[in-house]
């Protein structure tokens, strides 16, 4: 069965970078109609960008949860701006070694 992932980036400084990771770290799992299986952020704090993957187990669980995730709002701390949103079928995921 297939995977989905939805990928978005933002334009984010430090304090807003941080206050994310913190909101992520300390939430008891998924927000309410989040059926994700994993969430990956990654940070590049030189140019102030943020990826979030989050991935679900069908385009249905990805579908319901976009509109969760459209109405949330970025954290207090600092400056944060979406870039992008996209939605990914995972064709491939396999260990390196």
């Amino acid at each position: 069965m297939a995977e989905y992932a939805r990928v978005v980036t933002f334009e984010a400084d430090e304090a807003a970078i941080d206050a994310l990771v913190g909101e992520i770290r300390s939430a008891d799992g998924a927000p309410p109609g989040v059926a994700a299986k994993r969430i990956t952020v990654l940070a590049d704090r030189a140019t102030g960008t943020l990826v979030v993957a989050t991935r679900f187990g069908s385009e249905e669980d990805l579908r319901a949860a976009a509109a969760v995730f459209e109405g949330m709002s970025p954290p207090d701390a600092g400056s944060m701006r979406r870039v992008s949103v996209n939605e990914y079928e995972v064709v491939l995921e396999r260990d390196a070694s």
